[in-house]
């Protein structure tokens, strides 16, 4: 008997402690969520509000044409001493000494050669030689009559090409046809794109972007926008580091910031980064972007 009482005691005393362990460390645990759910999280990128260009874009192809070019055809038994010709020539200098009068360049710019060839139109083998003013490129393009009212002469452009995947080249309308095409319900237009370090080579194909509608307006990272349905909301921190979410209307996005039409003003402080860390009212701890 005193042996069952004594193993009844030592099993009670065992839950005993299992139980007051466990209340313990539900009380600790509790106490210290308490007291880190009151602390800020931790640190939230900020940024100000500002100003920036917008505009809307026309995507389009094209290809680059030099602003001036010439072709040369010269018979082979022409052609006296060697053929020696340089890549790039002066207006007046000697292109090739022939026999029947020497090839003075017409204006500054590249030489091409395309080696012998046999000519169609005469029996002898003949060069052709170009050279090409690639000074200023220009280039045709097709603007769908959607886009249109919106084509302007001095429009900015941005072209690029495969050979330079991280340089944009810029340029402008030049010419816009008075009428549309009625076969491919386009506009034909030309830009001008600046080419004085002779990177485009005419015959390039180019992307092209045709910028239009441009304006100013409240700028913000992508990162600091909220949707929630069809509304959109950004957090502005106030001098108190207190986060309030406030609805805003956007309209254009691009290049990771987004237009912002009403809801905020310039210069406010804004949350950029980090959007799940933060609460409503709850205060951040600010890291400037």
């Amino acid at each position: 008997m005193k042996r069952s009482t004594k193993i009844i005691t030592i099993v009670t005393s065992f839950f005993l402690i299992i139980a007051i362990v466990i209340i313990a460390r539900t009380m600790i645990g509790n106490h210290f969520k308490k007291k880190f759910s009151k602390m800020p999280p931790p640190g939230i990128i900020v940024t100000n509000v500002i100003n920036e260009q917008f505009s809307e874009k026309l995507e389009t192809f094209g290809t680059a044409i030099s602003s001036k070019s010439e072709t040369f055809k010269i018979r082979k038994d022409d052609v006296q001493g060697e053929l020696n010709l340089k890549n790039k020539v002066k207006k007046g200098e000697l292109i090739l000494n022939l026999k029947s009068g020497n090839i003075l360049a017409p204006f500054d710019g590249v030489l091409g050669y395309t080696g012998l060839t046999e000519d169609i139109f005469v029996s002898d083998n003949i060069f052709i030689i170009t050279l090409d003013d690639n000074s200023t490129i220009y280039s045709d393009i097709k603007v769908p009559e959607s886009y249109a009212p919106f084509i302007k002469k001095g429009l900015p452009v941005e072209a690029k090409v495969s050979s330079y995947k991280n340089k944009i080249f810029t340029g402008e309308i030049d010419f816009i046809s008075s009428r549309i095409n009625a076969d491919t319900r386009s506009l034909l237009s030309r830009i001008k794109i600046n080419n004085n370090n002779l990177d485009l080579l005419s015959g390039s194909l180019l992307e092209i972007t045709v910028k239009f509608n441009l304006r100013n307006s409240l700028s913000v990272p992508d990162t600091s926008i909220m949707m929630e349905g069809e509304k959109s909301y950004i957090y502005i921190v106030s001098d108190e580091n207190i986060a309030n979410k406030v609805e805003v209307e956007i309209g254009l996005r691009g290049d990771g910031k987004v237009e912002i039409i009403s809801g905020i003003n310039e210069g406010d402080q804004i949350v950029a980064e980090g959007l799940k860390k933060v609460r409503p009212r709850g205060k951040i701890k600010p890291i400037k972007n």
